[in-house]
């Protein structure tokens, strides 16, 4: 057992970080595993692949992952910003390059050498946005304002070409609510919101992809049929409707059988079938108390940039969960955003592992003589 007396560098790890929301995460990624088993199989059985192909795999980048927030931990906030910055930097090439030499899915160019770019991109950009806003707060000759919405053009930008408008979606929200926490004018918010509003009203009119995923939405057809195509949102319904409060038991849905996606985008209700919907309220637990928790170690942190950084990596961990989740019971179209450390996929575990690791290095207790010290990138 570590005491507080070891000068070890991971005893001094070990107890400076919030051990409540290391726990919190760790109970996140061995849900995932068990509602990956129960999950994945059929849709692997329809693939022609082993039964457990898609579990083996998530533990293969579970493992990695683990490592990656295990050591995105042990940074100091100013390694904090410089891998930000390099993430980024390197992500925005990648999502380019995508772009021009990347695979078309689903009518989208997103995935390039095996992984998708603009999930490394989400971080980092937060983490830059956090940057600029904290020496806005403190210098006046630098210009956050300015840095704020330049980071936020060159990241919407390329991902509205692919397009990626989930996504897009997610950092402008949690980009208005950091600009907001840095002391933004109710008019500009406003003004921001109208954009927005604005940009969804032009991205249906003039994008297919956005227009079809909207109808689809708005249209579930009359007297019992289907308009437009929503067997995955009627299918996820139908599984909450079906497994009750208790759930069938693990292994014993149907609907997950005949359900797209069941072990990503609509693992939740494979959930809601199979243990109920008590298990499923208690996921949404875990995922409120890591952002309250991050939210009121916020509130608590007289470094501004940790201020920053932790709030806008809880919301945007917190806004990616409840806009899955809203999905999966029909109060969004369907956005293909991942359930955090639930669902799978390699590029989404990698990318939270690399946001756990920034709020955990961000949310460690320091010394007050390191907070009162410059912040320079």
């Amino acid at each position: 057992m570590m005491t507080r007396a070891e000068r070890t560098f991971f005893a001094q790890w070990w107890w400076t970080i919030d051990r409540w929301l290391l726990a919190s995460l760790g109970v996140l990624m061995v849900l995932g595993l068990v509602l990956m088993m129960a999950a994945s199989p059929p849709e692997a059985e329809r693939l022609g692949l082993p039964a457990f192909f898609f579990v083996n795999r998530q533990v293969a980048f579970l493992i990695p992952a683990a490592i990656l927030m295990t050591a995105t931990s042990l940074l100091s906030p100013r390694h904090v910003r410089r891998a930000a910055l390099f993430v980024f930097l390197t992500g925005i090439a990648l999502i380019v390059l995508a772009l021009v030499f990347g695979h078309e899915i689903k009518g989208a160019r997103r995935w390039i050498f095996g992984i998708e770019p603009s999930e490394f991109v989400k971080p980092a950009f937060v983490v830059l946005c956090a940057w600029a806003f904290s020496e806005g707060g403190q210098r006046r000759d630098v210009p956050a304002n300015g840095i704020a919405i330049l980071l936020l053009v060159m990241t919407i930008g390329p991902l509205m070409l692919q397009p990626d408008f989930g996504q897009t979606m997610l950092l402008s929200i949690v980009w208005t609510a950091l600009f907001f926490a840095a002391g933004l004018h109710w008019m500009w918010v406003g003004g921001i919101g109208g954009l927005g509003i604005g940009g969804v009203l032009v991205a249906y009119q003039f994008v297919p992809h956005v227009r079809a995923r909207i109808e689809k939405f708005i249209d579930p057809g009359v007297n019992g049929t289907t308009q437009g195509d929503t067997f995955q949102v009627d299918t996820a319904m139908e599984s909450f409707i079906s497994g009750g409060w208790f759930g069938k038991g693990p292994g014993e849905g149907t609907l997950k059988r005949v359900l797209p996606d069941s072990h990503t985008d609509f693992i939740f209700a494979v959930t809601g079938e199979e243990f109920g919907i008590f298990v499923c309220l208690g996921i949404v637990a875990v995922f409120c108390f890591i952002v309250l928790r991050g939210l009121s170690s916020a509130t608590r942190n007289e470094d501004s940039f940790c201020r920053f950084a932790t709030a806008g990596l809880v919301m945007l961990f917190g806004i990616q969960s409840m806009i899955n989740m809203a999905v999966n019971v029909h109060l969004m179209p369907a956005k293909g955003m991942t359930l955090p450390f639930i669902s799978y996929g390699g590029s989404s575990l990698a990318s939270l592992a690399l946001t756990a690791g920034f709020l955990i290095a961000v949310t460690r207790k320091r010394p007050k003589s390191q907070i009162m010290s410059r912040v320079d990138i």
